[in-house]
């Protein structure tokens, strides 16, 4: 194949364990997925189906130790999430079925412009200003499920500077993994590739220049990243 340009790289994360890694197609996102986050958002999500968004396949970033202060907000926050990988192809599935589809597991942080976010909120427009720009989905190596099977629960937490922002268990996630998988589904088609960001817990706050960051999920993993000190160009 001869392309005009040259094809851009493959986003892809590493494997617990393996030399191989995993390349990345979508990145589904799912919002206001625990009830005391959209309480804090001023929403209540408890009748409500999952809210779906997306973000670029190359917004995901794995292995880095600074990211730059991205450009046109005032306000970013911070959103500690569980992140499931797809590594088989699903349509209309059950949730039952929904299992068989993972790969694996992984920590995520979906950084959000929260001011721009707002605005969006605010004139009944989309959020991909607030949520879809560069660096904004770093993601911690995947754990395969031969290794850990399909966690249920586990502690979530972030930390800012050492201090703890963010501390709950994705047990309390309102939509489950094998929900969000069904839903998503009947909707689009799943591909090997996906990811699917779950939902972050209540505690999300903003973010400054030269911020460390830490979070993890037991038994899953760990992520960090530092804010650099001087803005993207």
């Amino acid at each position: 194949m001869t392309y005009v340009i040259d094809p851009p790289a493959r986003p892809s994360l590493p494997v617990q364990g393996r030399e191989a890694r995993f390349p990345v197609r979508r990145v589904y996102c799912v919002g206001r997925n625990y009830e005391a986050h959209a309480r804090e958002m001023g929403a209540d999500p408890r009748r409500e189906p999952p809210f779906i968004f997306q973000k670029p396949s190359d917004a995901v970033v794995s292995g880095v130790t600074s990211i730059p202060y991205p450009p046109q907000t005032r306000n970013l926050h911070h959103e500690i999430e569980l992140v499931v990988a797809i590594g088989r192809r699903g349509v209309n599935v059950s949730a039952a079925e929904a299992d068989a589809l993972v790969f694996g597991y992984g920590v995520g942080i979906d950084l959000t412009r929260r001011d721009l976010q707002q605005a969006a909120k605010d004139g009944g427009k989309p959020w991909e200003w607030g949520k879809a720009f560069d660096n904004s989905a770093p993601c911690s190596a995947l754990m395969p499920t031969d290794v850990i099977g399909h966690p249920a629960s586990g502690r979530i937490w972030l930390s800012v500077n050492d201090v703890i922002k963010q501390n709950a268990d994705i047990s309390e996630l309102i939509w489950s993994v094998p929900e969000v998988i069904a839903f998503i589904s009947a909707s689009m088609v799943l591909e090997p590739g996906d990811l699917i960001f779950t939902g972050t817990p209540a505690g999300v706050g903003p973010l400054a220049p030269a911020d460390h960051i830490q979070g993890g999920i037991d038994g899953i993993g760990t992520i960090e990243v530092r804010i650099s000190d001087s803005e993207h160009r």
